[in-house]
């Protein structure tokens, strides 16, 4: 314990988390902690952080201070790592000012501080599998997230029997900074948040735990209150990337199915990452009020708005906005509302390169059918063995996020297309028969195994992305989306 406690402490003052004038400060929160006498200084090697908090997390367990679950462990880490960082307001100081120097320096920064942190379990988000294969509209970037541990029987009991305050209202809360955390709640003892003014209004910035991308970050309103996407929005983008030019920024739809998991928070995501749909190509050009528009080729319908006046940018995106809501096209399955309940929204991402904003308008529906009950525009029923979730912001994009069961399941069909297992003979691979049919089909036996099946699994996503597109990549569908594109440029059905 006591060297543990001695790594610890040598690990902050390393990585410049705490002042050295703080150390005994710091010992003495950790030894009540642990309900430890004293503390003792020590000559220790260093030892990387993962290691240093098994030691102390096990050394918990034993003595009977926390359950030994995945939650537990995370519930003391967090409050652990919280003693040995600084407070949200010195955060706050040191970004600012660092970003006085160069804002990616303060990204980098507070990036940084939380990995160090354990905020971001770097070393569970470094088992995620990722690879990068090409298709007809160019590189798409597949994930298969391992970061998220599973829960076991005793945590899922404890999640039922915690009763639910309210407090914070949701994860993306600001309340979060220090609480403490529960069966159903992820403790954020060590979150640190940095405040931004966006046109006005009050936004703080975190990176997700998760980091599903590089510098993975969310930006979230002061206040709870629901997403929207309208003339703030790009405003918001436009404020956000002024600010921060090396990021690009994006927000989910606000409407269920096209949108993202959490629709009760108005919040954005960014980074500094290059994804796939940087590099589409372009179907069709034309220019509305000084505004370069592009009609990408990409699976899911996309206009891009490029120009270096803000102003005539926004007032060009409202317009398509605008339109777009109202827009129906029934041949195509496109209908504005059923109901009074809106169908029609959009997914925007904007991103500055060399002073020219590069804005992302990708066009989306929730339109549903007893033939689609899921959504007309959502992956279709044939692909929910490979992806059922919403396609969402960072999809969008062409990163696919695909759930952690298919790393084992992927294995097993590596097994029987080598011709060492009957598919019959693993229950788990029956929701994938069919795929297993027709890969056997393309499989000759001679190409290198794990790079049929990586491109097989991306040919696999783009379909589900091209599921969620309004207007396909055919002939037809370029016509419907000109149709739309002559509707923002000249004001007609």
């Amino acid at each position: 314990m006591q060297k543990a406690l001695n790594q610890l402490i040598q690990y902050a003052l390393n990585h410049q988390m705490i002042d050295p004038e703080e150390t005994d400060y710091c010992a003495n929160k950790l030894i009540d902690l642990f309900q430890e006498p004293s503390f003792a200084k020590l000559e220790t090697a260093s030892a990387p952080l993962p290691e240093i908090m098994n030691r102390l997390l096990d050394e918990a367990v034993k003595r009977g201070l926390m359950e030994d679950t995945v939650t537990d462990r995370d519930l003391l880490d967090a409050r652990i790592m919280d003693i040995v960082m600084p407070r949200p307001g010195e955060v706050i100081r040191r970004f600012q000012a660092l970003y006085a120097q160069d804002p990616a320096r303060a990204t980098d920064w507070f990036y940084d501080l939380s990995i160090r942190s354990n905020y971001i379990h770097k070393d569970r988000t470094d088992k995620n599998i990722k690879f990068e294969r090409n298709t007809k509209y160019g590189p798409v970037q597949i994930t298969i997230n391992l970061s998220k541990p599973e829960k076991d029987p005793r945590e899922i009991a404890a999640a039922r029997s915690q009763k639910s305050t309210g407090y914070p209202a949701c994860l993306l809360c600001k309340e979060n900074v220090g609480f403490a955390g529960h069966a159903n709640h992820p403790a954020r003892q060590n979150l640190r948040i940095i405040p931004l003014n966006l046109s006005g209004s009050r936004y703080y910035m975190q990176y997700s735990p998760y980091i599903y991308y590089n510098e993975h970050c969310i930006i979230f309103n002061e206040q709870h209150i629901p997403m929207r996407v309208d003339h703030d929005t790009f405003e918001h983008l436009a404020d956000f990337t002024d600010q921060f030019p090396h990021y690009s920024l994006g927000s989910n739809t606000d409407i269920p199915i096209v949108g993202g998991s959490i629709l009760t928070h108005d919040h954005y995501q960014g980074g500094h990452h290059h994804f796939p749909i940087e590099d589409a190509e372009v179907r069709h050009h034309t220019e509305i009020d000084g505004v370069s528009v592009d009609l990408l080729n990409w699976p899911l319908t996309t206009l891009r708005l490029r120009t270096d006046n803000r102003e005539q940018l926004i007032a060009l995106a409202d317009r398509i906005l605008a339109d777009w809501i109202a827009w129906e096209d029934p041949e195509a399955g496109i209908l504005r509302e059923t109901d009074g309940v809106r169908h029609n929204a959009i997914t925007p991402i904007l991103r500055k390169k060399d002073g020219i904003y590069e804005l992302d308008l990708v066009l989306r529906n929730n339109r549903t059918t007893e033939e689609y009950p899921l959504g007309i525009f959502h992956p279709h029923a044939e692909h929910h063995h490979v992806k059922k979730e919403n396609i969402g912001l960072i999809e969008v994009m062409g990163l696919a996020i695909l759930p952690a069961r298919l790393k084992e399941e992927m294995k097993l069909i590596e097994q029987v297309l080598a011709g060492t297992l009957d598919a019959a003979d693993d229950p788990r691979l029956a929701q994938h028969a069919h795929w297993i049919e027709e890969l056997k089909t393309r499989w000759d036996g001679t190409t290198d195994m794990d790079d049929f099946l990586q491109q097989a699994l991306t040919d696999k996503f783009v379909k589900v992305l091209e599921d969620a597109g309004v207007y396909k990549t055919d002939e037809e569908g370029l016509q419907g989306a000109l149709r739309f594109l002559e509707q923002v440029k000249h004001g007609q059905n």
